[in-house]
């Protein structure tokens, strides 16, 4: 491919849309370009970027034995709707697009695809027999993101594998899980990626073991914890550790103490000379159902703590979800939402807060969900607010008369510094992530709720065990660039770069560069190398910050020593330059980028 044949149009600036290294280069580069919110076309070099990815999904999930197919993008709701996820997915802050018909069929666009291939499974799948499969997909997906942002990162639309398998026995849908979690180790090393395995929530998609693909980069969304010895990794959503002993609180006489403007735990820390870990921190919360009941919620936790959101939704799901349908959101109790006589003093919330403030004409339930952490349950004396403004009470407990009695649940959210599990005298160490894949063990969550059975080896009929498994082919492009660039641009690792090598001519104008530079391009061609020639009446400045700039693995220079068959050979990602006899270094190029094809 020659420059000149490309449409590359870069630029020197960084877009003001951009916030991440990766969005901005991307963009600058020439790679993407902006269509509205969250939706971006994916332009030459990005499209070659992304087939060559691709091509690696394709190449380790054949190898695994997986079939490629190609699912529809619309889909029924009334098969969302047997598995219980329509709601949830189309209500609210709901993330799929959903339209109807001119029949008034309501359908949407998929954000992922259980429900329809378990459908295709129950007609197709009748036999153990038949078993194990695992169907994949690399297509177009949808989320209507309340705010997409960070480029491809959290887009509207993007580009993603998802697999499904199917098994007759749990214990052999634990190897199919472990057969994808070696493919995906595969894929993302040979894309040139670091990339950390750790356990995951499963959040919608539901089942029982989860593990996500985290590339390392410090624009990460999601916070990594893990052991200094790396036998432990989660995402913060799902790790678990040891809380800190709380410092107790010695010969203290209840007593009110006044507190005024002092409404966090920082600011009473500071002001009072108390330890966060004697203090109960009140979260007043709504969770909305499926089958509009809205439930306020009340949660005690320890000041030093933090609340992980995603436990008290897969807690409200499990216990309740039957019964009130499935959890739409959880949002902030607010003022506004309460009887104007009864508005408590937010900052100085006690968790003996009288269900009288939810009186009067809303839609909430007149009573709280009262919910409390085992680190403030555990605290024999605590310091809380009085639930009036700038007043809190010392050496409160939760045996004194007026005190309600929380339900134990555990909703402390994992943070760094906290003891392991696995071993107490290591702590969690923190680093940010970028999910770029995904893998979970449904179990019989579809199958069942779908009718998707198969005839065992007893000739009964039996749900059939699933397994799902994701890569964010669009996202694992822009990880790359967020984990492979410096100041100058991107530094793209060799098995996915739009091109391997790129040759320019320092001065199209001499007749001996152009000419060695096309003799070049025809060899490289000849052997098979991704070649880009860079035949612009440019200076050789600015051939060389657009080379730097959409970071091609390998720059050959054609320059004064032309005249003598000299070149000039540059690495991206060291900046190493050779100088020699273009027949030596052509060469050494070749078996070189043999080896880089490999990942070795």
């Amino acid at each position: 491919m020659r420059v000149s044949a490309l449409l590359l149009v870069t630029l020197r600036d960084d877009p003001a849309e951009a916030e991440i290294p990766s969005h901005k280069l991307l963009l600058r580069g020439g790679y993407i370009r902006r269509v509205a919110s969250g939706i971006y076309a994916y332009l030459p070099l990005m499209w070659r970027v992304l087939r060559k990815v691709s091509a690696i999904v394709r190449q380790e999930m054949d190898a695994a034995g997986a079939l490629e197919t190609l699912l529809p993008q619309l889909q029924p709701a009334e098969l969302w709707q047997r598995s219980g996820r329509w709601s949830g997915y189309t209500a609210g802050e709901g993330i799929m697009f959903h339209l109807q018909d001119r029949q008034d069929r309501e359908l949407g666009l998929g954000p992922t695809h259980e429900e329809v291939i378990t459908a295709l499974a129950a007609d197709l799948l009748r036999s153990y027999r038949q078993l194990p499969v695992n169907l994949y997909q690399i297509q177009t997906k949808f989320r209507d993101e309340i705010r997409p942002r960070f480029g491809l990162m959290r887009g509207r639309e993007f580009i993603m594998k998802d697999a499904y398998s199917f098994h007759a026995s749990a214990e052999d849908l634990g190897r199919g899980y472990a057969a994808m979690d070696q493919a995906y180790r595969r894929i993302f090393s040979r894309c040139g990626l670091q990339a950390v395995a750790v356990q995951a929530d499963s959040g919608a998609i539901g089942g029982s073991a989860s593990q996500e693909f985290m590339v390392t980069a410090e624009a990460g969304e999601d916070l990594i914890l893990s052991s200094a010895d790396g036998s432990y990794a989660a995402n913060q959503e799902r790790a678990e550790s040891l809380p800190a002993e709380p410092v107790p609180l010695e010969s203290v006489t209840a007593a009110e103490v006044e507190t005024p403007g002092q409404t966090s735990i920082d600011a009473l820390v500071e002001a009072q000379g108390w330890h966060g870990s004697q203090l109960i921190k009140v979260i007043l919360l709504v969770a909305r159902f499926e089958q509009g009941r809205q439930q306020a919620l009340l949660i005690s936790l320890r000041g030093d703590q933090q609340l992980n959101e995603v436990k008290l939704a897969n807690w409200l799901n499990q216990q309740h979800g039957q019964a009130w349908g499935a959890l739409l959101g959880i949002e902030p109790l607010e003022a506004k939402h309460l009887a104007a006589e009864h508005v408590p003093a937010f900052g100085y919330l006690g968790p003996d807060l009288s269900d009288a403030v939810l009186q009067g004409s809303n839609k909430l339930e007149s009573s709280f969900l009262r919910l409390g952490d085992p680190t403030a349950l555990d605290l024999p004396l605590f310091i809380c607010g009085a639930n009036r403004p700038n007043v809190h009470r010392i050496a409160a407990s939760w045996s004194e008369p007026g005190m309600a009695s929380p339900q134990r649940v555990e909703l402390r959210a994992a943070l760094p510094g906290d003891r392991c599990c696995h071993d107490p005298s290591q702590q969690l160490q923190a680093r940010r992530g970028i999910e770029v894949g995904h893998i979970f063990q449904l179990g019989l969550k579809y199958s069942e709720a779908l009718g998707a059975t198969f005839a065992n080896e007893q000739g009964q009929d039996a749900p059939l065990w699933m397994g799902c498994y994701g890569i964010g082919v669009s996202r694992l492009a822009q990880a790359a660039v967020e984990q492979h660039h410096d100041s100058a641009g991107m530094v793209w690792p060799v098995p996915i770069a739009p091109f391997e090598v790129v040759i320019v001519i320092a001065s199209s104008k001499e007749a001996q560069q152009v000419e060695l530079a096309e003799s070049l391009y025809g060899q490289l061609q000849q052997a098979g190398v991704d070649v880009l020639l860079d035949d612009r009446n440019e200076r050789a400045g600015v051939k060389f910050k657009d080379a730097e700039l959409i970071g091609i693995p390998w720059r050959l220079v054609v320059g004064r020593g032309a005249a003598n068959g000299q070149v000039e050979l540059v690495e991206r990602c060291s900046g190493e330059k050779q100088e020699g006899p273009h027949q030596d270094l052509v060469a050494q190029l070749l078996e070189t980028l043999q080896h880089q094809r490999q990942g070795l």
